[in-house]
């Protein structure tokens, strides 16, 4: 997914109705300056938002790093991914999805890693139990 379509999503109001206060860029819904965040605050934001399963601060990083997809749609494979791990009784899955390859903790719901088309060549996973295909 193209970065700046990602940061326009990430960012981009969301109101129902008729909002008291039009949104400004810079300015809360109160017209106070609003704080600039870092990419990796909106990413973390927008992540726990649409999904049950969290993600470590080293994965958020590679998330941000490599571009990989967060979409709502992925995530919910994701999460089914780990339902598949769970039922299976494993408990530090390799979840291979397209060509994203993620490292999960199904105790803690949380994404350890993640590995994207090119890096994948090569790469040895260690530390894991299981591997579920989406």
């Amino acid at each position: 997914m193209d970065p700046i379509l990602m940061q326009k999503r990430l960012q981009a109001p969301i109101s129902t109705g008729n909002p008291a206060v039009s949104w400004q860029p810079g300015k809360t819904a109160d017209g106070s300056p609003e704080q600039e965040k870092s990419f990796q605050s909106v990413l973390e934001e927008q992540i726990l938002k649409e999904s049950r399963v969290a993600f470590s601060r080293h994965a958020l990083e590679r998330v941000a790093q490599r571009n990989v997809d967060v979409s709502a749609e992925r995530l919910e494979r994701l999460n089914e991914g780990i339902r598949l791990a769970e039922e299976k009784g494993l408990k530090d899955p390799l979840i291979l999805m397209d060509s994203t390859a993620f490292v999960v903790s199904v105790k803690n719901n949380r994404v350890i890693t993640v590995v994207q088309d090119e890096s994948l060549k090569g790469n040895v996973f260690t530390n894991i139990d299981g591997t579920v295909m989406i």
